[in-house]
């Protein structure tokens, strides 16, 4: 909402980037596959390609006659698609830097467009209440999927290509087959808006933040809640898997961005008990150690899922002076962000060696509920296998 994007970096006491350029609120972000460029949209009406350095470069792409709520890059890094308020999708040349061709048959704010992982389709959601499946050599929309009670805030294709997830209003997440355009599974198990979702690589799970402020994890492969968890202090607008999967990020009306440790591999019961710590790396300073303390006190959350780092401004930042750079005919426009240096928060010793025996305690704890609600599971899977038993037997005995 301040207009600036925040570029973060996950090593101990290092730099975050603040970039200033867009005129009003930033919607959306995307790194290119190579991580090279950083798309956003805004409010402004325009999309920005950064250069995601110390310089902070942006190139302005303008063609959007209202907010831009959502961009995209396509696997190959030639090209990005965007949705906007003006009820379009437009795709869009990365290197050449032009506008290509739009896509126009919504009827309301378009919220969202992603290409599919062969680049070859293109899915967009729209306050419409539809969610629009195109072709992008032909340029024909090849399906609407109609079955959202409200507005469709988010969707995304499956790592496999072969279906798609979309998060509405209605409070529900849906999943199609994208060949056969048959409701495969349907959820509704947030007490407000689902904002946004995020497929784990492996295809096997699926993240969701919502206004009710949760974000809650499925296994799709069983179709069924696993997790729900609790750290966003007002609505969970966005969240992200990284590209190996390891972690996930959320971000909120809270004003907070939380990293997530995740395991979702973990089959060994005996794994699951042992006491899973963050990198080195992200607690070596007596910050980071106050932050685990405060996190792991959050029992809602089971261990492999603790929230590693919130993302503030406390740590060192440089905020350099920059010219951005705009397309040729354009002109140029001086557009600076002050630098504002701030020197690491350092604790005695003592503290730090308390911290840390908190943190120890407070996990073996943790652990204690996990086990706990890991067993309460196991009792109702049995209990719900007897009754349906008994059932059963009762069918077979009545004449």
């Amino acid at each position: 909402m301040d207009s600036c994007l925040m570029i973060w970096h996950m090593k101990p006491q290092s730099r975050a980037y603040r970039f200033a350029g867009h005129k009003d609120a930033v919607t959306c972000v995307n790194f290119s596959p190579s991580g090279h460029l950083l798309a956003s949209g805004s409010r402004d009406k325009t999309v920005r390609i950064w250069i995601p350095n110390v310089k902070g470069e942006s190139t302005v792409f303008r063609a959007h006659t209202a907010t831009v709520r959502s961009v995209h890059f396509c696997s190959d890094g030639q090209s990005f698609v965007t949705a906007s308020d003006d009820k379009t999708v437009k795709v869009w040349s990365t290197h050449r830097q032009k506008f290509l061709f739009s896509l126009s048959q919504h009827i309301n704010w378009v919220r969202c467009a992603r290409f599919s992982p062969d680049g070859r389709l293109i899915v967009s959601a729209s306050d419409d209440k539809t969610v629009k499946l195109w072709d992008k050599t032909s340029r024909e929309c090849v399906h609407s999927y109609c079955e959202h009670g409200g507005f469709v805030t988010y969707v995304d294709f499956h790592p496999s290509g072969t279906c798609i997830a979309a998060a509405g209003m209605d409070n529900t997440v849906k999943v199609w087959d994208v060949r056969t355009h048959r409701l495969l599974q349907h959820y509704q198990l947030h007490s407000a808006a689902v904002n946004a979702l995020s497929f784990h690589p492996s295809g096997n799970y699926l993240l969701t933040a919502s206004s009710d402020s949760t974000l809650k994890i499925l296994d799709l492969m069983e179709g069924r809640l696993l997790y729900t968890l609790h750290g966003h202090q007002g609505p969970a607008t966005t969240v992200a898997f990284s590209r190996t999967g390891e972690y996930f990020a959320s971000g909120g009306s809270d004003e907070q961005v939380m990293v997530w440790k995740s395991n979702f591999d973990v089959v060994d019961y005996g794994e699951v008990t042992k006491v899973h710590r963050p990198p080195a790396t992200l607690a070596t300073s007596s910050r980071n150690l106050m932050w685990e303390a405060l996190r792991k006190s959050n029992l809602c959350s089971p261990p492999w899922f603790w929230c590693m780092e919130r993302l503030s401004s406390l740590g060192p930042e440089v905020q350099p002076e920059v010219d951005f750079p705009v397309p040729p005919g354009r002109g140029r426009s001086q557009e600076s962000v002050q630098s504002q240096p701030q020197e690491p928060i350092s604790m005695p010793q003592t503290l730090t060696s308390t911290l840390e025996h908190i943190v120890g305690q407070l996990d073996v704890l943790t652990q204690t509920v996990s086990i706990l609600e890991q067993r309460l599971t196991l009792t109702e899977d049995k209990l719900k296998q007897c009754l349906e038993n008994q059932q059963l037997i009762m069918q077979r005995t009545t004449p």
